[in-house]
């Protein structure tokens, strides 16, 4: 299991829309600049699980530094899913059966390190024997 780190503060998706203008006077939701350029810049650092089109169910360790204590743990979850995407790391964030997540800060270098593994069957982690 190989570990990655993008660098840089990830953005939450959920506050980073923003309604425009659409067709017959309807809105449409749109990601905001701030959201695009954080999904260039993980494209553009993503080495190390690009194109690997990992299409079983996985787990996915990661570990986040936030530059402050206002950003949510479980709002970057959904941002770093829909990034591994984008690059092709995973073929679906649907296969995503565990998360094992940590939150820290270091206020002058933000970035997530994380990794992923497959797994070949679900095993209930809650059973104990």
């Amino acid at each position: 299991m190989e570990i990655e780190t993008i660098h840089g503060q990830i953005i939450a998706k959920a506050n980073h829309y923003q309604a425009v203008p659409g067709t017959s006077g309807q809105k449409r939701i749109i990601k905001d600049e701030i959201i695009r350029a954080y999904e260039r810049s993980f494209m553009e650092q993503c080495r190390t699980y690009r194109n690997k089109r990992i299409s079983s169910r996985f787990r996915l360790f990661v570990r986040v530094w936030h530059s402050s204590e206002r950003f949510d743990l479980d709002n970057s979850l959904k941002t770093l899913l829909d990034c591994l995407q984008m690059v092709g790391a995973i073929t679906n964030d649907k296969l995503c059966y565990q998360i094992e997540a940590e939150k820290h800060l270091d206020k002058y270098h933000p970035r997530i390190e994380f990794a992923i593994m497959e797994v070949n069957e679900q095993k209930n982690i809650f059973e104990l024997k």
